[in-house]
């Protein structure tokens, strides 16, 4: 069965190189967006209340995105990606998310996942 892909645009007050940090590093992950993350190479734990999933790192282009795919969901085209995006006009800084859902009842539960996750993240930076 074919995953569902969905985007979400949320701004952010912080600077490209600063977010960067956050999404790329274990350490900062772990500030965020899991309870614990750890890295062995390309591959990430991703720890959440005692229960750990493992991805693979696919894509890491400095100051603008991070890619990875669950080892779990090796059979499919799913991936989660966190993109660093700048308004050339404004300078408006977002962060642009693309990750997959099971089925359609899922896709508004993960989205509302990932914006309490970037409403953690601004509460860390303080943006």
């Amino acid at each position: 069965m074919d995953k569902i892909k969905f985007e979400l645009e949320i701004s952010i007050h912080a600077s490209p190189h600063m977010l960067y940090q956050y999404i790329s590093s274990p350490s900062n992950l772990q500030e965020w967006f899991a309870d614990k993350v750890n890295s062995r190479g390309k591959e990430y734990s991703f720890t959440w209340e005692g229960e750990e999933e493992i991805a693979e790192l696919i894509t890491k282009k400095t100051d603008d995105r991070i890619r990875f795919k669950w080892l779990e969901s090796e059979g499919d085209d799913s991936y989660f990606e966190i993109k660093i995006q700048v308004d050339a006009l404004t300078k408006d800084v977002s962060l642009v998310i693309t990750d997959f859902a099971d089925d359609e009842d899922d896709v508004e539960e993960a989205k509302q996942l990932w914006e309490n996750q970037i409403d953690e993240l601004r509460h860390t930076i303080g943006a």
